[in-house]
């Protein structure tokens, strides 16, 4: 039960390759779950690119590059 507990905090990138069929069965893939870690995400990329003392064009510029390519994969089929 401890490994259990300790899994279930543990981050993706720390996660072995034998344990993630374990770490995804502890997620929460209900709507609202889904949700809270779109918005910790979101919440964690504006606070550190966005939300800074002294700014630069890093975060405005990943969310730039993120629709262009996302602009591409979705024209892909007509190109």
């Amino acid at each position: 039960l401890p490994l259990a507990v300790l899994l279930k905090d543990t981050k993706l990138m720390d996660v072995k390759l034998g344990q993630l069929g374990s770490w995804l069965a502890m997620r929460d893939f209900t709507p609202g779950g889904i949700m809270g870690a779109v918005r910790r995400g979101y919440d964690r990329y504006y606070n550190k690119y966005i939300n800074v003392k002294k700014g630069g064009l890093g975060g405005i510029s990943m969310v730039l590059a993120g629709y262009i390519v996302l602009s591409y994969v979705w024209s892909y089929s007509h190109v």
